[in-house]
Formats: structure tokens, sequence, C-alpha cells
């Protein structure tokens, strides 16, 4: 038996695993080019999956998740990605993506992906013991000569502890970090326009990384493997203090009656330095907040800028809330939600502020609707009875069905996203 030791992430439990045999070893045959996508049926590591299948690498998807398991087995994708299922289907046909619950699959695999990234807990610190029970779960079936790479953001460090992990247990694994950089929906698109971060503690690790990459990679960008964590926190921070910086607009202009719209606009017209000003909306999804809060954690709390756009962000559904009930009378009003995933055209709620909307609503207003066209739930109600039944409707998700959407006249609209024509329902 082999002994796990607490892992660098701090003192856990230690856990007994048995080594294998060398009858085991010798009866599976390392293939260099065999790619094992661990978390391999999410928004981050299918299209991955796919493009690599595509591109003349066998690749196996390793999922806990059955259930996603069979439906990409069948041809179809467990969520909205553009451009994915005749890719899929190619893929399959082709004889070089496999999909698998079993650990096993990983002790061929000389190329290893893992999805997995540090999450923040209920006290929103970094919880990077999930990295590490998911390698000792898999540590009977790494191998000397393997590479793994690192593909979800993780709290920096976390890459060298990983390193340090393998070290610990007497294996030759390389260890690399190559963040995803990709907009949900648009992953296989991304993966092949834009330029990919490889990062890696010695030159085996990036050149298989960069083998990974190289058939559909528009180009490589090297960093040390710190460089690269950090380069990721900043990005997703960056946007989140971004759309937190427009949002704090609004709330100024119309807090003293100004539309921010037409003082949006107006910045913005045949102004090329701020044509990419974003505008206002719900800034939420499963990284931009959760990123801040790492880099916060990393700078030991000494990141003002950040702090400021979470307290920004995560009040703007408050202030929506109170912006309403002095205008309308919310104790008599039934309000109707339009759009509860976190981005527009897609069908991911993790994290989404509609529903931090919705229950701050149910607090106040006589009755709460909600509709969404691209997510199944008992909760929600069609559009057309929210639309009829609402006095009140608050756009939170821009979804391009509501941007033609014709509202009768006399419903109060609160569009923060600015997509609706003006003087809509009005």
């Amino acid at each position: 038996m082999r002994r796990l030791g607490a892992s660098a992430a701090g003192s856990r439990r230690q856990l007994l695993l048995p080594s294998p045999g060398p009858e085991y070893r010798a009866a599976m045959s390392l293939d260099p080019e065999h790619l094992v996508i661990i978390g391999g049926c999410g928004h981050v590591g299918l299209p991955l999956a796919i493009l690599a299948a595509t591109s003349g690498r066998r690749t196996t998807i390793c999922d806990i998740n059955e259930a996603a398991i069979e439906t990409v087995r069948g041809g179809k994708m467990p969520f909205l990605e553009e451009g994915a299922e005749p890719l899929l289907a190619e893929a399959l046909a082709s004889g070089r993506l496999a999909m698998s619950p079993d650990p096993a699959v990983v002790a061929t695999a000389g190329l290893v992906v893992v999805v997995i990234g540090t999450p923040i807990d209920e006290h929103l610190t970094p919880r990077m013991n999930v990295v590490f029970d998911m390698l000792d779960q898999y540590l009977p079936h790494f191998r000397d000569g393997q590479t793994v790479i690192l593909r979800s953001t993780v709290y920096p460090g976390v890459s060298e502890k990983v390193n340090r992990y393998f070290e610990r247990h007497g294996l030759d694994v390389a260890v690399s970090f190559c963040p995803e950089r990709i907009s949900q929906g648009h992953a296989i698109r991304e993966l092949r326009e834009l330029p990919q971060i490889v990062s890696a503690f010695s030159a085996r690790g990036l050149a298989a990384a960069s083998a990974l990459f190289a058939p559909f990679a528009k180009a490589m960008v090297e960093l040390s493997p710190l460089e690269a964590e950090l380069a990721k926190l900043f990005s997703n921070t960056y946007r989140y203090i971004q759309f937190a910086t427009s949002n704090q607009f609004y709330t100024i202009a119309e807090s003293h009656g100004a539309s921010y719209r037409k003082i949006h606009a107006a910045m913005r017209h045949e102004y090329p330095r701020l044509l990419g000003m974003p505008g206002p909306g719900l800034a939420a999804g499963p990284c931009l907040f959760k990123d801040t809060m790492q880099l916060a954690a990393f700078s030991k709390h000494n990141f003002s800028l950040g702090l400021a756009a979470v307290w920004v962000n995560e009040g703007l559904p408050q202030y929506l809330v109170d912006q309403l009930a002095a205008r309308c009378d919310l104790g008599s009003s039934t309000v109707g939600i339009l759009g509860m995933t976190f981005k527009a055209d897609s069908d991911d709620t993790r994290d989404s502020l509609s529903f931090k909307l919705r229950k701050l609503l149910e607090l106040e207003a006589r009755r709460t609707l909600c509709h969404d066209p691209l997510v199944t739930d008992p909760t929600f109600s069609p559009l057309s009875e929210v639309v009829a039944e609402s006095d009140v409707l608050v756009l939170a998700t821009p979804h391009s069905v509501y941007r033609t959407l014709e509202l009768p006249p006399g419903k109060f609209v609160l569009d923060i996203w600015n997509v609706l024509p003006e003087g809509a329902g009005s």
C-alpha cells in the first residue's frame, strides 16, 4: 500500500491507496499521443477534446457525469456551443474520440489534461484541496513519462504544488499550466483564433503542451507557471473591474435622474478611445467574481480595487430593486424577470445574479415570475405569461430573443442592458 501524506493545500486526512503491481504496469503501454481529459464533458474540456480528436489525436474524455457522457456519445452537446455538433459527429465517426467514467483510462495516456480549478468557499477563500483530492483519486493510474496539463483557473502557486505532489510520490510526471481563455459558447472558434498561453516546469512539459495546441491554435505565448496563473486571474479580474466601472457610472447617473443610456451612447459616439467601454449589466458567472476573490486572497486582501468591484457588481441587484421600489408600488405589483442565465444566449445559470435579483424581489413584490428561453426550470413561466401578467418587467439577461420583443403599452420596463427599443412598454 502507498500512503498519501497531506497535500500542499493543507492538512487533510491520509488515504491508503493500492499501488499498481508490475503486471498492471506491464499490461498498460504508455501511448505518448493518447490524450485523456479529466472533466472532459464540461464547457472547457469538451471543445478541447473535439478539436484534439478532429486534429488527429486519440482522445478520451474521463468524467464522473455519466449522463453527460451518454449525451456526448450520442453525438449531442450537453450545453450550447457554437459549431460543435458537426465536429463532434466527425470526431466520433473517426474513432479517435472515446469516453469513460473510469479513472484507469489515465494509465495509457502520455498526456493528461485536468479541467478542475480552485473554487472559493463560503468564506470567499480559495479551496485548493479540490485539486489535490482529485489527484489522490487518480494517483494509482499516473505513470512515469506522462505530462499533466492544468487547464482551469487555479490559485497562484497551485501548479508548483502539483509539481511537488508528483515529486513527493516518486513519479516523473511533467506538469504544465495552460489557462483556458475562451468565451463560453464560442470555444471552438476561439481555440482556433486566439493565442494559447503555455507554461511548464520542464522542457518536456512545455514541448508536450505546445504539441497539443499546435494543430489548431493561432500561436503560442510562453510564460512561467506563476506568470501564466496570474495572467489568467488578471484577465478575468480586469473585465470584472471594467463592468463594475460602468455599473457604478450607471448608479450615479440614474440616482440623479440622468439617463445613462444616453450618456453611454454619447461618450462612445465616434470616439475611438471609449469604443470598447462596456455598458452596465449584471456581471456574474462562474469565473469573474471567483477569480477576483482569488486574486484578492493572493494579495492578502490588499486589493482595494478588486474588492470595490465586488461591492459594486454584487450590489447591483439590490440597487435595481430599490430603483423599482422608488418608482412603483412593488407590494401590489407582479414583477417579471426576463433572462436567468449569467450571460446572453447561454444556457448556463451558474452564479447568475438573476437569481439574487429574484430572491430580493420575492421579499418586496406581490408576485415574481421568471422566464428564460434556454433553460428548462419548473419554477419558470412561459414568456407570454410573464409579459401578460407582469406589471413590471426587468431585463436581467439580454438574450437575442428579447431584443425584438414587442411589449404592450402600460408596462414599466427596467432595461439596464439598454437593448430594448427606448420607450418599450411605456
